[in-house]
């Protein structure tokens, strides 16, 4: 049975992946600060999930618990944890800047690092970004300290993709779309399973002659 580590699961995308990945019969890791009533009520029907709870991945610590935890038969990873700060150019300040550069960014580098060294037999990995990261796609400002730290983490992704083509590891910079979630206020115009259906799908066909490309859940590529 093909075994699978989700990162922020507890609701959202992360909690649509979780319960994607079980209709495929997949193990679930489903890792979490806090784990959700949903989330909890779906391990009950669910032998196969397996809740990681406590775990911040803004933590070193809390990442070192993590590998700790996990068996090494783990074959995929998602890093869908992230935070989005409103803001402007105008109201824009360096304390939520540097929050939403540290979650969202500095959390999968120093994650992914340190699950790749402890998982052997890890060979996809899809990092939740967003299409408003991309520099050619954007016609719009806004959401400047979100925009930054998904812009990095773009290169974030791109060079762990080089460093690791040669361990035959594939990472794929994933768009969800604008989903309905508590992030996005219940704004949007999929549904987290919708999403969730499209990401999976992404992470099942693509290959490592695919790896450190930038795709959107509907399968069509993002220009950087």
């Amino acid at each position: 049975m093909s075994t699978v580590c989700i990162i922020g699961s507890n609701r959202g995308i992360g909690l649509a992946l979780t319960i994607e990945y079980l209709k495929h019969n997949w193990t679930v890791y489903a890792v979490c600060r806090t784990p959700s009533t949903e989330l909890e009520a779906l391990q009950q029907t669910h032998p196969s999930l397996h809740i990681l709870p406590n775990i911040d991945v803004t933590k070193q610590a809390d990442i070192s618990t993590l590998c700790a935890t996990l068996p090494n038969t783990v074959t995929e990873v998602i890093h869908n944890a992230g935070i989005l700060r409103q803001d402007s150019v105008a109201t824009a300040n360096d304390i939520d800047i540097l929050e939403q550069f540290t979650v969202n960014t500095l959390a999968p580098l120093n994650t992914l690092r340190a699950l790749k060294q402890h998982l052997p037999d890890v060979n996809k990995i899809g990092i939740l970004t967003s299409r408003m990261g991309s520099i050619g796609d954007s016609g719009r400002s806004g959401m400047l300290g979100y925009r930054i730290s998904k812009a990095a983490v773009n290169m974030v992704g791109k060079n762990l993709s080089i460093e690791w083509k040669p361990d035959n590891v594939m990472v794929l910079l994933l768009h969800p779309g604008y989903v309905r979630t508590d992030m996005t206020g219940g704004n949007g115009l999929i549904n987290p399973d919708e999403s969730a259906r499209g990401l999976f799908t992404l992470m099942q066909n693509k290959t490592i002659a695919d790896t450190g490309t930038f795709w959107h859940t509907n399968g069509e590529p993002i220009e950087w």
